[in-house]
Parts: structure tokens; C-alpha cells; sequence
């Protein structure tokens, strides 16, 4: 199991960055995919999660209306539009795969960093 993410930098606030994350090494299309941060300081955290097809959504109450998670099934990413981003949105954002009775991978993290 392989995640990427990309897509992250230094955002001014209330910018719109879109972040992705490649996958491989699995059936990505079985699986619900989650996005987590991690700002200085504190425990990661769960930003928002899809089913494998894409039809459910679950995202923090921080970020809900802000944030939107989907995928391309057809190529194996998983994405994070951000809009409307704010200071407190620093951090290093991760995607997750979680598979029963495995455990969890984690890809390698993107900076976000929200500054004028």
C-alpha cells in the first residue's frame, strides 16, 4: 500500500488549494478513504471521510461547508478542496486508508500552511 499527497503550501486566507492523494497497491475502489490533520501541538484529527463509491460524506463540523471530499476510482485518488481557508487550517494534512482487521496506512503528510 502506497499514499501520496500533494497539493499543499503556503496559502494566504481564504484561499482554495485542492489536495490529492495517490493511491496503489490495493482495490482502491473497495475502500472508504479518510482525510486527517495534524496541527502543532495537538492530536490528529479527522477532517472528512467517503465511501469507496463516493456517495456518502463525513466531514468535521470545523470544516463542514468549507471542505469538500471525493474520488476518481479510475485513478485511485482521493481528493480535499479547500476553500475559505483560515489560519487555524494549519496543519500537515494525511490521508488514511483503514482496512478491517489490517490496521491503518497513512501517506506521508502535506504542509498547509494558511498566512498572509
Amino acid at each position: 500500500v502506497q499514499l501520496v499527497e500533494s497539493g499543499g503550501g503556503l496559502v494566504q486566507p481564504g484561499g482554495s488549494p485542492r489536495l490529492s492523494c495517490a493511491a496503489s497497491g490495493f482495490t482502491f475502489s473497495s475502500y472508504a478513504m479518510s482525510w486527517y490533520r495534524q496541527a502543532p501541538g495537538k492530536e490528529r484529527e479527522l477532517v472528512a471521510d467517503i465511501s469507496s463509491a463516493g456517495g456518502s460524506t463525513n466531514y468535521a463540523d470545523s470544516v463542514k461547508g468549507r471542505f469538500t471530499i471525493s474520488r476518481d476510482n479510475a485513478k485511485n485518488t482521493v481528493y480535499l478542496q479547500m476553500n475559505s481557508l483560515k489560519p487555524e487550517d494549519t496543519a500537515v494534512y494525511y490521508c488514511k486508508l483503514h482496512r478491517v482487521r489490517v490496521g491503518d496506512y497513512w501517506g506521508q503528510g502535506t504542509q498547509v500552511t494558511v498566512s498572509s
